[in-house]
């Protein structure tokens, strides 16, 4: 028997679901109350993470008077704002990248093999969804699951790759890696 996810708070409330090779997680629910003349009319706020772990990520909320419902137009919100982030190797970003969005701000940085993904909650499921599987990240500010998710997106559009950095300046990739191997060698021979 499934269980359904509680509503509020945090915490690892994730649900993967299989389907058109897009794997969505459930990052948050939210239970909200609206007073009227009778009583309270409760509704449910969700924030969804939708990828297909091979680079593309997209993310959305959706609000209903029920749970499915408000995961439904929050998945479909997901796959319609969906964004291409290069991987290097196919396993971890190419550089470091801080992002920002209102109180948050998240800290992203590439990893080794085997390192796996060092990253809280929200973080987490982006991360998962997008495929990458060698990441550190830190969340700095505020722990809403929203601001995080937003921050962690602004980050992931700032990355780029050696060769789309090539192009936008008119040089050759070995030109923009080759700088720092040769950077890196002579400050090697400079110590010895």
């Amino acid at each position: 028997m499934a269980r359904e996810p509680r509503e509020g708070g945090r915490g690892g409330r994730e649900r993967e679901r299989e389907g058109d090779d897009l794997v969505d997680k459930l990052v948050t629910i939210n239970r909200v109350a609206k007073v009227v003349k009778g009583g309270r009319r409760f509704a449910f706020a969700a924030l969804v993470v939708v990828g297909d772990q091979k680079g593309r990520v997209g993310f959305g909320a959706g609000k209903a008077r029920e749970v499915p419902e408000a995961i439904r137009k929050a998945t479909d919100r997901a796959k319609r704002a969906m964004i291409r982030v290069p991987m290097k190797e196919g396993r971890t970003l190419h550089h470091d990248v801080t992002g920002h969005f209102g109180a948050g701000k998240v800290v992203l940085r590439s990893a080794d093999a085997g390192t796996g993904i060092i990253a809280g909650g929200p973080m987490r499921a982006v991360f998962e969804s997008l495929g990458i599987n060698d990441v550190v990240a830190k969340s700095l500010g505020t722990r809403n699951p929203h601001n995080m998710v937003k921050a962690t997106f602004a980050a992931l559009e700032r990355c780029a790759s050696p060769r789309s950095v090539a192009n936008r300046r008119g040089k050759k990739v070995s030109d923009i890696l080759g700088r720092r191997e040769v950077a890196g060698a002579a400050e090697v021979s400079a110590d010895v």
